[in-house]
């Protein structure tokens, strides 16, 4: 009985379409409710520390003195409590996915006046 009930099995899985997409050579669609990464739009933060307090990883730093946004993208969840918190909107989740990376590191982010002053990334200390 078991053999009869793989051979029906298999026999009908020959004839279905794939359950998988083959990537990347098919682009993967992303709905409103993909959560791919964190945004900040750095030009309406008022660095208010809010979105920091609120990380349950501690993922999010932010420096009101030089006017900086840093992210952990190692250790951020993509819980959404940051987006939430936001008093001026200005964090949003973006549905595409960061690349892929060997090294921890954190992605920082300053205000436009200080972006010539600043590097844009810098190295996570171990």
């Amino acid at each position: 009985m078991g053999s009869f009930h793989l051979a029906k099995m298999s026999l009908r899985n020959a004839f279905k379409k794939p359950a998988t997409k083959m990537y990347p050579v098919v682009a993967p669609t992303f709905t409103s409710r993909s959560k791919g990464h964190v945004a900040n739009d750095i030009e309406n933060c008022i660095f208010c520390g809010l979105c920091q307090r609120r990380c349950p990883t501690h993922a999010i730093s932010v420096n009101k003195d030089e006017t900086s946004w840093a992210i952990d993208r190692f250790s951020c969840i993509q819980c959404l409590s940051c987006v939430r918190i936001c008093p001026k909107k200005c964090l949003s989740m973006a549905p595409q996915y960061t690349l892929p990376a060997t090294e921890k590191s954190t992605e920082t982010f300053y205000k436009p006046e200080q972006a010539a002053m600043s590097p844009v990334n810098t190295e996570r200390p171990e």
